[in-house]
């Protein structure tokens, strides 16, 4: 105990073991150590006080008390510069004070010196420790803070970049497409009484479409990268693809029902790839979390809409209002293009798919 705890001599040679009085106040400081980390600042106190007791219960000479170094230590790591050097002081004073009557060469021993050096070395120590933790903490910040601002920076580019594409889209389609309409009403209207100049038109349509055309290839390539993968660059699909579509499920083990009623009507641009991407998910889900490897689909055709109900049968568990990303998806895709969706489980435990795609795509808004 000796050891941890004090360093005692008496004219330069090892005293005799400790008293019980002693054992009881190393013990004290020893024991209030196990709390430094939540109250520094009191078993600061406590350990000093213990410390400065100690020459006061023999006749002997405590030159240092390790505990109240190591409090502080703790102390001047866990609280601010003044707070430590304020107690540091303090704690030299005391634990000088209680040594000066019992050295040989009295208040002028060098001896009187090693408290406060061992206070100073702890304070300085303590001091430098916390300087480097909060040094290193400000590192890590600025990191991070780094980090945050390069992600920010670079999801800014990504949005001043769709946001450019998007205005040379919105121009090449707006130019292009109204110098298209005025081309082939002035073919329309001369049609008849000047051909020649109606050819003229036409041939005007076809260049201008032609320039179009370019500039789209052009300004959609930058979307592109040369490791694209080689799908990524495959046509849209559509409800042309959907036998394609179904034998891929049945081969999976999938029986699948396909109905179609009323006639027939081709689907166009964001309206055929709503109508695919809505059975293709329908099924994909199905195949996720239907309790038989079983769908039925319904394709119906009426004079402006293609009506899509897709259903399999499901757990009742499965009963939520369809938040997750496909059917996110669905909805964003089928809305845009003028319809609508709705998706739930029915009550006789088959979960349905209801879309209305208008046969045409949405008219554009006006730019």
């Amino acid at each position: 105990m000796i050891m941890i705890c004090t360093v005692s001599y008496q004219n330069g040679h090892a005293t005799r073991p400790p008293t019980g009085a002693q054992l009881i106040l190393i013990f004290h400081g020893a024991a209030a150590l196990l709390l430094r980390l939540r109250y520094p600042l009191a078993v600061t106190v406590v350990t000093v006080a213990a410390g400065a007791l100690l020459p006061l219960t023999a006749h002997h000479l405590v030159l240092i008390d390790v505990a109240a170094i190591v409090a502080l230590y703790t102390l001047s790591t866990l609280r601010s510069r003044r707070v430590a050097w304020t107690a540091g002081t303090l704690a030299a004073v005391a634990l000088t004070a209680a040594i000066v009557s019992w050295q040989p060469g009295g208040i002028f021993d060098l001896a009187n010196l090693v408290p406060a050096n061992y206070v100073a070395i702890a304070i300085a120590v303590g001091d430098a420790s916390r300087n480097r933790r909060a040094l290193l903490a400000e590192i890590r910040h600025r990191a991070v803070l780094a980090e945050r601002s390069r992600d920010q920076q670079a999801r800014e580019r990504v949005r001043e970049e769709r946001i450019r594409i998007a205005r040379d889209l919105h121009d090449v389609v707006a130019h292009h497409i109204t110098l298209v309409n005025a081309q082939a009403g002035v073919a329309h209207h001369l049609m008849t009484a000047h051909p020649e100049k109606a050819r003229e038109a036409l041939s005007g349509i076809r260049d201008t479409s032609r320039a179009a055309l370019d500039e789209l290839r052009a300004t959609v390539g930058l979307l592109r990268q040369d490791d694209d993968p080689e799908q990524s660059r495959q046509p849209t699909p559509g409800l042309a693809d959907l036998d394609t579509l179904l034998d891929g499920f049945r081969t999976a083990g999938f029986t699948i029902q396909v109905t179609r009623t009323g006639d027939p009507a081709p689907l166009f641009g964001i309206s055929d790839l709503a109508a695919y991407r809505v059975l293709q998910e329908s099924l994909t889900n199905a195949g996720k979390h239907a309790t038989v490897r079983r769908a039925d689909v319904s394709l119906s055709y009426t004079g402006t809409d293609l009506h899509i109900v897709v259903t399999n049968p499901a757990h009742p568990a499965h009963h939520g209002d369809g938040t997750g990303h496909g059917l996110v998806g669905m909805r964003e895709r089928v809305e845009a293009a003028g319809g609508s969706i709705t998706a739930g489980m029915g009550p006789d435990s088959t979960y349905t798919v209801y879309a209305r795609v208008p046969l045409h795509s949405a008219p554009p808004a006006e730019g």
